[in-house]
């Protein structure tokens, strides 16, 4: 049976132990380092199509890394592409729903589909365009986010509000909907559309909204904007 096993407090590694027979599917890239009894291969799981539809929905690599332990038990190390923290959660009774970049690693009983989503979070929410990546199958998926990370449980009644840019994953139940967080513009439909006008072009105040019973994971850094801050530096 694979363990997957979180190891360091910065920009920590993902220690993967396996059993003979056993397999995992992981990024392209994200392998550090295995043991000489298991075997890495690039596929380009599901077909052409599939690997075509996840490059494009959720930026990943055409071909992902296939480790299947096939001379006995080993190890392996694998690393997300931006530092910071990971959570291993069990997908089966529950699914995710996984923003850009999220994942990291899976075992071989799981898989990563395509679902699509309303206009308005297309256009605005930055998850994936018209499409966002969903876990289905049985068993266990690694995810990464840029900086620490952290989960926060949604109830009835009791919504959150998040910047998409920290979202990681959330629950595949959950409804989640476009808002904004400004209100200078009244109320109605013309203050809604002001309010989104304005947000759209200052870059504040468009989040999410999460609402049902679930978990949503979130992490503590803003990838573009830290993308937007380095490479101001450099032009300094």
């Amino acid at each position: 049976m694979t363990v997957f096993t979180i190891t360091g407090e910065v920009d920590p590694f993902l220690h993967v132990s396996m059993q003979q027979g056993d397999k995992i599917y992981c990024e392209s890239g994200a392998m550090v380092m295995m043991e000489a009894n298991l075997e890495l291969k690039g596929r380009m799981t599901g077909g052409l199509g599939s690997a075509l539809m996840r490059r494009f929905t959720n930026g990943e690599s055409l071909f992902q890394q296939h480790i299947e332990a096939v001379r006995g038990d080993g190890d392996c190390l694998l690393s997300p592409a931006l530092p910071g923290g990971m959570e291993v959660i069990e997908v089966g009774s529950t699914q995710y729903l996984l923003n850009d970049g999220a994942f990291v690693a899976a075992t071989s009983g799981t898989e990563m589909k395509v679902r699509t989503q309303n206009l308005g979070n297309a256009l605005f929410a930055q998850s994936g365009g018209f499409f966002v990546m969903e876990t289905a199958g049985k068993g266990q998926v690694v995810v990464s986010g840029f900086g620490s990370m952290f989960s926060l449980d949604v109830e009835p009644d009791k919504d959150l509000i998040i910047d998409n840019s920290h979202v990681v994953c959330w629950d595949s139940t959950l409804r989640y909907e476009l808002s904004v967080t400004t209100s200078s513009s009244g109320s109605g439909l013309g203050g809604m559309l002001g309010n989104l006008v304005n947000s759209a072009t200052s870059g504040e105040g468009i989040v999410l909204r999460f609402s049902g019973r679930g978990k949503v994971f979130v992490c503590s850094r803003n990838p573009a904007a830290f993308a937007k801050l380095v490479s101001k530096g450099m032009t300094a």
